[in-house]
Order: structure tokens, then C-alpha cells, then sequence
């Protein structure tokens, strides 16, 4: 089998994608050769030029290429294999660490469609890693293809968090959409499994506030304390992405709070039927009640029956069994009309 079909979307080494950023201009392709030779001299690199490197985790070529030449702290290898994968940023061995969740481009309302990009920003490297196709991080590579200025790579990391809350945002306008229909549908009594929509929404919405929402005290102690090579501007544009993120995160809440109160009403409605339904099952028994007593009276095989020998002895039956049917039916409808 040859190489390139093992590849899974890469190079050998597992680079999906590498740019070079030079001062005042858009970003330029850089290969895997390139790169090891840009990171070999990086000491006499300017410090005004940078470069990231974007790679494909599931190639496994690629956490071995980055221990033998990124030279990353450990605390990256050690988060590529923890289990807790909330979204944070820490500042770890002179760079910041983030683990960022994102939705596929398939993206489905599933929980499942849900996975994990991992980066580490230094003063002139970023390297990003995924083992599922993201969208947000395309975003990102479609904007430095079509010629958009950086300046440094935390504004690489900020644009990265901005497009992550506008991938957000569209979600939560389709399951507003979404979630308008389904009231539509309650409106006009034609539901029809909504419910169990409704449940998968909620569900969605829970998991994807509980990976995105960014760990708090993490994000505090980096927004008060950053390092000494991100610039102010880079700190305030953070700050800012961190608010719209927050944004986001409440409008889900609310969207969480509303699908509640639709179920509630689903169920009070599905209730409610089900009432009616009784109700004219208990309607129907109590009607046929008296004729059932009386039928079985008067079907006993033994001697004394009444009206056995009258001419009219019929008739005076189904009259004695239609008043006690008149009168059940009445006191039936009396006390729904009560209730």
C-alpha cells in the first residue's frame, strides 16, 4: 500500500498545513523541511516573524515529529492524553497551552460530533493538532489563504476563539430555528416525536456548554498575569473573545431553560390527552353498566325471573335499562362539568 493513501489528510509527518508570518504580510506556505529549518534557527529568526504549524493527530507520525523537533513542553504531550478535556488556557514553560473543542464540518446535532483541537502559542510558534476535521481551525487556514494580516500568535489564537463563537453562534440559531418549529407544531396539535427531538437538542446544548465554557480560574490568572511576550493589544482582544464566549454560552443556557419549558408542555399536553382518553373509556363503562347488571340478572338459569311470562315484559326491561343508563350518563357529565 503506498504512502500517500496512510496519510489521512497529511504529509509524512503529520502536517496538515504550515505559514510563515512576516510583518505587514499575509502568511506564506511552509513544508515540513521548511519548517525544521525555521525552528532549528528560530534563535536568529526576527522576532517580529512567526510561523504555525497545524497538524493531523490521527497520522501517528505526528506526535513523534513534534517531540523531535517543536521542542514543546511536556504539559502539551501530557494534555494530548488526559481524559478532562474542558476548553482552557494556561501558561506553561514560557508559551500558552489551550485546549480548544470544536464541532465537525459534518456537524449533526449529535454529542458525538463534538472533538478537540489542542495548541501551544509561544512568542513566535503555534502549533495546533486534531484528530477530527474542525471547523473552527478551517476557518482560521481559509483566512490566511485569502491573504489576512497577523501580527503575532496569540492574534492567530484570538481569530481562532472568534471563529470558534461564530461556528457557535450559527448553531444555536439552527436549534432556535429548530426549536420555533417544534412550537409551531405544539401550537397547531401536530406533534409528532417531538419530544424525543427536543431531548436531543437539550442534550447537545448540555455538552456543548459543559466542553466550551473556558475553565474560569484559568482564564483569570492568564488575563491578570500574561506573559511578558504578549503584547497588550493581544491581552485586550482575549479579553474581549473570552466575553463573546460568554455571550454564547448564556444564550445556550437560555435555549436549555426554553427546551425545558417546552417538555414540560409537551407532557402536560400528552397528559392532558391521555385524560380525555380515560375519561371516555370511563364514560363508555359507566353507559354500559346498567345493561351489563341487568343482562346478567336476568340471564341467571333459575326460576322466579321476573316478567318471564308478560307480553311486555321486554320492553319494560330495555325502558328500566335505558333510564338507569340516562341516569348514569347524567350523574357522569355532572360531575366532569364540576371538575
Amino acid at each position: 500500500m503506498q504512502t500517500e493513501h496512510l496519510s489521512y489528510g497529511s504529509d509524512q509527518s503529520g502536517l496538515i498545513c504550515g505559514y510563515v508570518f512576516a510583518p505587514e504580510q499575509p502568511g506564506k506556505t511552509l513544508y515540513t523541511k521548511e519548517a525544521i529549518e525555521w525552528l532549528q534557527s528560530r534563535q536568529h529568526v526576527s522576532d517580529d516573524t512567526f510561523i504555525w504549524l497545524h497538524f493531523n493527530l490521527s497520522n501517528v507520525a505526528a506526535e513523534k515529529w513534534l517531540h523531535e523537533h517543536a521542542a514543546l513542553p511536556e504539559e502539551f504531550f501530557e494534555t494530548l492524553h488526559e481524559g478532562s478535556r474542558s476548553t482552557r488556557i494556561e501558561h506553561a514553560d514560557h508559551s500558552l497551552i489551550a485546549v480548544v473543542n470544536d464541532v465537525l464540518h459534518d456537524f449533526a446535532f449529535e454529542a458525538s460530533d463534538i472533538a478537540t483541537l489542542w495548541l501551544n502559542v509561544g512568542s513566535n510558534v503555534m502549533i495546533s493538532a486534531r484528530r477530527k476535521p474542525l471547523k473552527s481551525v478551517d476557518r482560521l487556514r481559509n483566512a490566511v489563504n485569502q491573504g489576512e494580516h497577523f501580527s503575532s500568535p496569540t492574534e492567530l489564537l484570538t481569530h481562532l476563539l472568534r471563529d470558534q463563537a461564530d461556528v457557535l453562534i450559527g448553531i444555536v440559531r439552527n436549534i432556535i430555528k429548530k426549536i420555533d418549529d417544534i412550537e409551531d407544531h405544539l401550537l397547531a396539535d401536530r406533534l409528532n416525536h417531538k419530544r424525543a427531538n427536543l431531548g436531543e437538542l437539550r442534550r447537545v446544548l448540555v455538552r456543548l456548554q459543559r466542553l466550551l465554557a473556558p475553565e474560569p480560574a484559568a482564564l483569570f490568572r492568564l488575563l491578570q498575569r500574561p506573559p511578558v511576550w504578549v503584547a497588550e493589544r493581544d491581552v485586550q482582544e482575549l479579553r474581549q473573545s473570552t466575553e463573546e464566549f460568554a455571550v454564547v454560552l448564556s444564550d445556550m443556557a437560555s435555549l436549555q431553560e426554553r427546551i425545558k419549558l417546552l417538555q414540560e408542555e409537551i407532557a402536560a399536553s400528552v397528559n392532558e390527552q391521555n385524560n380525555r382518553s380515560l375519561f371516555v373509556l370511563t364514560i363508555v363503562t359507566v353507559l354500559a353498566l346498567p345493561i351489563n347488571i341487568i343482562a346478567g340478572l336476568l340471564g341467571m338459569n333459575v326460576g322466579g325471573i321476573p316478567l318471564a311470562q308478560h307480553e311486555d315484559g321486554f320492553w319494560i326491561v330495555v325502558a328500566i335499562v335505558a333510564t338507569f343508563t340516562v341516569i348514569a350518563g347524567w350523574l357522569a357529565f355532572r360531575k366532569n362539568r364540576k371538575d
